[in-house]
C-alpha cells in the first residue's frame, strides 16, 4: 500500500543520509596506513620451477604487490566517488594528496627497480616517451602525413592493385 498523497513523514526522520565512515583526518590516515601495511605484508606470489639432479622443484617467491586508489577505496569500504568527495574538503584535501603521492611514489619505485611491470605502471601514472611521440604524426604511424591529388590518389591506388570511382570519373 502506498503512503497517502501529501504526507510528511520524511520530516519524522532524525537524520538524512548514512553517516560518513571518516570524520576525522587522522583517522582516515591510519586506515591507509593500514592499508600500506596490508600490501607490504600480502606480497602476490609466482612459482617457479626448475630441476635438481633429475628432481623437479618448485618454490613461491614472493612479488611486490603495486598500491592503488581501487585497492585502498576496498580496503576502506569506500567508493571512488566518496575518494573524490574527500579530496574537495578543505580538512582532508592534504591527507588525500599525501596519500595518493605515497601510492605514486610507490608504483614508481618499483617499476624503476623492476619489481614491477614498467608499461603497465608508465600508464597507470600517466607517463609517456617524449621521444616517442615527438617522431609519429597524427595517424600514429613512423610516416609523416601526405596529400594526394586525385591523379596521384589514382596511380597509388592503381600500384596497389585497387580501382575506385570518383566522383565525375563518368563525365
Amino acid at each position: 500500500m502506498a503512503p497517502p498523497k501529501g504526507n510528511s513523514f520524511w520530516k519524522l526522520r532524525a537524520k538524512h543520509g548514512r553517516d560518513k565512515l571518516f570524520t576525522d583526518p587522522l583517522v582516515l590516515f591510519e586506515s591507509c596506513c593500514e592499508y600500506f601495511q596490508e600490501v607490504e605484508d600480502n606480497p602476490l606470489y609466482e612459482t617457479k620451477a626448475w630441476n635438481n639432479q633429475g628432481v623437479i622443484v618448485t618454490e613461491a617467491i614472493p612479488l611486490m604487490r603495486a598500491m592503488t586508489i581501487g585497492g585502498l577505496c576496498i580496503f576502506l569500504d569506500i567508493t571512488k566517488e566518496t575518494w573524490g568527495q574527500y579530496r574537495k574538503q578543505n580538512d582532508f584535501s592534504d591527507l588525500i594528496h599525501k596519500v595518493e603521492e605515497i601510492i605514486r611514489d610507490q608504483k614508481f619505485g618499483g617499476a624503476a627497480a623492476g619489481l614491477l611491470n614498467a608499461n603497465i605502471i608508465a600508464r597507470d601514472l600517466g607517463l609517456k616517451d617524449a621521444s616517442e611521440q615527438d617522431h609519429k604524426s597524427s595517424d600514429g604511424t613512423m610516416s609523416p602525413k601526405q596529400e594526394l591529388s586525385g591523379d596521384a590518389l589514382r596511380k597509388e591506388l592503381d600500384k596497389r592493385g585497387l580501382k575506385i570511382e570518383f566522383d565525375g570519373d563518368n563525365e
